[in-house]
């Protein structure tokens, strides 16, 4: 019996948003609009996607102590977001800098502040929540020895999702454990080695398969998601899970709500492709509003969609 369908390990952010006509180039200024500030950081806002969806969550980060520290905490609880695994102090709140365009499209600068004091020592001293839980899900905004430990403490049973975002070269221990290993195409090409992978996305998850995770997700923005695990001894089925259609506002958000939906999903069950399907009409909504965690949709609105 599991007290947590998920358990978030990973960053906790304020975003400090900007809309821009477009984006600076080199040596350039831009002028914006007024700077929106929102609770942010991609652990925290998996964290808050699982549980506007229905999971019962839990989130195992660290914040300042300091007045960011307070607005993530009260984000994540307002959600239904367990918070005893949010360490405070250490250093001042994560913050990251986020441009949009008006085709929703975001880059982002992100200084980690909290999230870099993230110790092994802080995920071992948490070991009764892996135990509690029944999914793990990761991203890299945490120091990679930190997400080695997460690896490391996870009980027979429990699954473990990584998003890699920001890349970054993997220990094949880490990609062992993915179950899936999420990636988009930027990240699947650091995470293949940098250099140049071919066209075909379907060859990408073929690649990164062969690097030692279970199984595989590739999303595609527009054109939908490409999923895969490994068989042995049988040649690897790509399936291609196909894209929701919606007028993009803006995509802060969108790969994390995708990221814990399909974790969930995963844990209550479902296939790979589905789990993908329901990930890409969750991500579909959060696109559609402004924001990070103010854009995540609860089961309904996604039941609407």
């Amino acid at each position: 019996m599991y007290d947590y369908d998920v358990l978030v390990v990973g960053s906790a952010n304020v975003d400090l948003v900007i809309g821009v006509e477009r984006r600076p180039g080199a040596g350039e200024t831009v002028l914006g609009s007024d700077l929106a500030v929102h609770p942010g950081g991609k652990g925290a806002n998996q964290a808050v996607a699982a549980a506007r969806l229905g999971a019962r969550t839990a989130l195992l980060a660290r914040v300042g102590d300091d007045a960011n520290g307070r607005l993530l905490l009260e984000s994540q609880r307002n959600a239904g977001v367990d918070t005893r695994g949010v360490l405070v102090g250490g250093a001042p709140t994560g913050v990251a800098l986020i441009t949009v365009d008006p085709s929703g499209d975001n880059s982002i600068v992100v200084s980690p502040g909290a999230n870099g004091r993230l110790t092994p020592e802080d995920v071992r001293a948490a070991r009764p929540l892996f135990h509690a839980s029944r999914v793990v899900s990761a991203q890299l905004e945490i120091p990679l020895e930190s997400v080695v430990e997460v690896v490391r403490q996870l009980p027979s049973g429990t699954r473990f999702v990584l998003n890699p975002s920001p890349p970054r070269a993997l220990p094949a221990e880490v990609l062992a454990a993915c179950d899936p290993l999420i990636v988009n195409e930027h990240e699947a090409r650091v995470i293949l080695g940098g250099g140049s992978i071919g066209d075909d996305p379907a060859d990408w998850v073929r690649e990164l398969l062969a690097s030692g995770p279970a199984s595989v997700v590739v999303t595609l923005g527009s054109e939908g998601a490409l999923v895969a695990s490994a068989e042995e001894e049988q040649e690897v089925e790509v399936v291609r899970v196909a894209p929701v259609k919606v007028d993009a506002v803006d995509t802060t958000g969108a790969g994390d709500s995708f990221t814990a939906a399909l974790a969930w999903k995963l844990g209550a069950g479902a296939s790979l492709a589905e789990a993908a399907a329901y990930a890409a009409r969750v991500g579909a909504v959060a696109v559609t509003r402004r924001g990070a965690q103010e854009s995540l949709p609860t089961a309904e609105e996604v039941g609407a969609l």
